[in-house]
């Protein structure tokens, strides 16, 4: 199944209370429940003013409706097409 990568504009995030980003955190998981078990959310990043989301989904459109779902912004949604890290440098054994 894709993953997709939200990046939403919220101001503040990074200054935001241990708290309220349980409450956030609740409330996606609120909705991930209702939405049933074909969208995932993996984790989230928060920066000074944005935080990014990273997802498992059957596509794009669910993804958002998550978002409509929980009154979550979406600045935009890009799906992952793959990853690398520092073993991606590393020589394939062949």
């Amino acid at each position: 199944m894709p993953k997709y990568m939200v990046e939403r504009e919220l101001p503040g995030a990074g200054k935001l209370s241990t708290g309220e980003l349980q409450e956030i955190s609740r409330k996606s998981c609120s909705v991930l429940e209702e939405l049933g078990p074909k969208i995932q959310w993996l984790n989230s990043f928060v920066t000074e003013d944005k935080v990014y989301c990273l997802y498992i989904a059957p596509d794009e459109a669910m993804v958002r409706r998550h978002a409509e779902m929980g009154g979550f912004p979406v600045t935009a949604v890009s799906e992952v097409r793959t990853t690398m890290d520092p073993t991606t440098a590393e020589p394939v054994a062949s």
